[in-house]
């Protein structure tokens, strides 16, 4: 008798999966079960483990894309230039119809949540709703300077800390990253700030330092102009259900852009997590999972999917 072919996954199955668009490979990794939600990591060029949230997992099917230039997913030719916005936007497209559901929710983290939010506003036929976590309507002076003000309240609330030196230096150093080993440094040098309390869970905090990986992104396009964003005018018009999530110590994109989120959205749900910084899914992870989940099981009559 002739072998019996052994059936190919299908692009929810459990684990990880890939396919090629615009001649770049795209992968993700699906873990969990139930409506479909679609996670997009930060940075940009942070590798996507971070964000994975087993809280989630237990209610939800969570999608986590390992964004093009980082991990296993391929580079631009124009690389590490090129990775804008829009075409993030359209591997997640490609994605979201690979997955073979009507519509799917979708959460961006921090640099993701731009990515996201720029989604929701061109793409919004494909999506239940969005969650846009510790992200900002703007990027360019008006947010470097928020974010410089919150840094320097950080650094007074922690002057004389041993290990406060350390964490401005790699803020200093922001600027003039190059490489995928700098950027990496960077990251694990600035995360004590990115908790509401880094120092106190150092336990916590540590193996989340060594685990961070990250690939060097510009953040300018195969043209090296910046893809500065102001999304203030487009939000206003935004109608699909839309969670934003803040973490009140976050120093990266505050409560002032959370609420401002909140205010151009119409009919956005704010949630404000009082004791976490800008890693609330680490933090406080059952108050963030209920909020999304919140925002799945009331958007479902609108089409929420399912695996």
């Amino acid at each position: 008798m002739g072998a019996t072919a052994t059936p190919t996954p299908g692009p929810l199955a459990p684990g990880t999966h890939s396919f090629t668009l615009e001649g770049v490979t795209q992968r993700y990794h699906v873990h969990g079960s139930g409506p479909v939600c679609v996670a997009h990591s930060g940075g940009p060029g942070i590798f996507w483990e971070y964000l994975r949230t087993p809280a989630l997992e237990e209610h939800l099917t969570m999608v986590y894309v390992e964004p093009i230039g980082t991990g296993e997913s391929g580079r631009l030719p124009s690389h590490p230039h090129g990775y804008t916005r829009a075409r993030y936007s359209r591997f997640l497209r490609g994605l979201i119809a690979r997955l073979g559901v009507p519509r799917v929710h979708l959460l961006g983290h921090s640099h993701g949540a731009f990515v996201a939010a720029y989604h929701a506003l061109n793409h919004s036929d494909q999506l239940a709703g969005v969650v846009l976590y510790e992200g900002a309507p703007v990027t360019g002076p008006e947010h470097m300077e928020e974010a410089g003000r919150k840094v320097g309240e950080f650094a007074a609330r922690h002057a004389g800390h041993p290990g406060l030196p350390d964490v401005l230096a790699a803020f200093g150093a922001m600027s003039g990253i190059s490489s995928d080993e700098e950027i990496t440094a960077v990251a694990r040098g600035v995360l004590p700030s990115y908790f509401a309390d880094g120092w106190g869970n150092e336990a916590r905090l540590a193996p989340v330092r060594d685990a961070i990986r990250a690939t060097y992104i510009s953040g300018l396009d195969e043209s090296l102009s910046p893809d500065t964003i102001d999304d203030r005018a487009g939000l206003k018009e935004l109608r699909i259900p839309t969670l934003v999530i803040v973490g009140r110590h976050d120093v990266i994109c505050g409560l002032r852009w959370g609420r401002e989120l909140h205010e151009l959205i119409p009919n956005s749900q704010l949630v404000v997590l009082e004791n976490s910084g800008h890693m609330g899914h680490m933090e406080e992870p059952e108050l963030f999972s209920h909020a999304v989940r919140d925002l799945v099981r009331q958007s479902s009559g609108d089409g929420g999917s399912t695996a």
